[in-house]
């Protein structure tokens, strides 16, 4: 949420940015929302001077009967009652008003920054970089599921009877190999001097609404039926969540957080065939990284979050490149975002494995996270990028590290949590 004096002082400004999201259609609530914000204020004015005039006169009445002025009281009194339907009346139009800003000012995109490329939507993203030499075979790759289980690795039949599709049950040593990973990026994570959390899978409505936009609530989060709790997509929902009202002391900046969750996801739309087997499901887990951090030092520490896991892919002999997102493919409440795509010798390209993003003070401002510092309040800038996303980084994991044979080799910074094991056999 973008801070109601940019639309005060230049709605010029926020529509040209609502223009770079190609949002057109939401090109008029910047004038009802700036219209509204004028109501609100005068009525807000005018509630504060009837408030201060009804204090007065209610001060006065003592005096009056003090001083055996009986009739002079009563007309005062009559005078406070009247004062006090008013402050009623205007004090409900104000709540109405302020809640309807509110909820506009919700649906206005944040800010992108100046850099970011102008396009409509993921095919204009911009190619970065690429790290390391895209792996190639002298064999054909088979689709990751056959490889699986040809490991007797995954389940998916079962999968489906018990839970539908988009679930799977993982066994063996590809169980073994998927917590292997998270636990790797959850030490990767500590030794770069992140805080490791385990955060609750399960948050209330408000903080939900706080943290993301409404589209994304919609295509994401499943509700828990008969209460106010919802399963979280990502780590990030509550970790940021968890400050949500809170006071932050400037030297508690920055706090650089990795957490980890199962995270739960409707999936909604249509799937391509590469996105079969464990590729696009409902239920996966996950080692995110959160930065809280002053405004001044979110571009320092977002370079820093994206190059995290790309070191940390590349330490897996996986190749990996990195996309600047466009501004049509940038979420509302995103100032900037960078995926890291992993090489698919199968397909012989690359594909999402993880995406880094700065969303300025949007979050904040939702959630009321405040610093205190010798200069006053302000809201800090929240950050948040995938470390690792299994059973999803699987594929490239094990494509990248497949022998003729079918069988897997274990890159060497994770055979420690393989039990030493170098490689995965049938």
């Amino acid at each position: 949420m973008i801070d109601i004096n940019l639309v005060r002082e230049n709605k010029t400004k926020v529509k040209e940015n609502i223009k770079k999201k190609f949002q057109d259609h939401k090109l008029s609530l910047v004038d009802e929302v700036y219209n509204l914000d004028i109501e609100y204020r005068n009525i807000k004015t005018e509630a504060d001077n009837a408030r201060n005039t009804k204090n007065k006169l209610s001060d006065s009445i003592g005096l009056l009967m003090r001083e055996g002025k009986r009739e002079e009281a009563e007309n005062v009194k009559k005078e406070v009652s009247e004062l006090n339907n008013k402050i009623n009346e205007l004090s409900i139009k104000e709540e109405e008003l302020s809640k309807r800003i509110k909820e506009i000012m919700y649906m206005i995109p944040n800010i992108i920054d100046e850099d970011v490329p102008i396009g409509k939507d993921d095919s204009e993203n911009v190619e970065i970089q690429k790290y390391g030499e895209q792996t190639s075979y002298n064999f054909e790759v088979p689709y990751h599921t056959e490889i699986l289980e040809k490991l007797n690795g995954i389940d998916l039949d079962s999968a489906r009877r018990v839970s539908g599709n988009g679930f799977y049950y993982l066994t063996g040593n590809i169980a073994r190999l998927h917590s292997a990973v998270i636990t790797y990026a959850r030490d990767f994570m500590i030794n770069k001097g992140f805080t490791y959390v385990i955060p609750p899978f399960m948050i209330h409505g408000d903080v939900v609404k706080d943290v993301m936009s409404f589209e994304e609530m919609d295509n994401m989060m499943y509700k828990v039926e008969g209460e106010d709790l919802y399963l979280i997509g990502t780590s990030e929902h509550s970790m940021i969540g968890r400050y949500k009202d809170t006071i932050l002391k400037e030297s508690e900046l920055p706090l650089t957080l990795t957490s980890y969750s199962p995270c739960f996801r409707k999936e909604k739309g249509a799937h391509g065939i590469e996105e079969r087997g464990i590729y696009r499901i409902h239920q996966f887990e996950k080692q995110e990284m959160i930065v809280i951090c002053k405004p001044e030092e979110s571009k320092r520490y977002f370079d820093e979050m994206w190059n995290y896991t790309v070191e940390l892919f590349r330490s897996l002999n996986i190749p990996v490149r990195t996309l600047e997102c466009c501004s049509g493919d940038l979420a509302d409440l995103k100032v900037k975002s960078i995926d890291v795509e992993a090489w698919s010798p199968r397909q012989k390209k690359y594909f999402e494995v993880g995406s880094c993003s700065n969303l300025g003070d949007a979050q904040s401002r939702r959630l009321g996270i405040r610093v205190n510092s010798d200069n006053g309040k302000y809201y800090p800038h929240t950050l948040n990028n995938t470390v690792v996303a299994p059973p999803r980084m699987l594929i490239a994991f094990i494509e990248n590290n497949l022998n003729e044979d079918g069988s897997i080799n274990i890159p060497e910074v994770l055979r420690p949590y393989m039990g030493g094991l170098e490689k995965i056999e049938k």
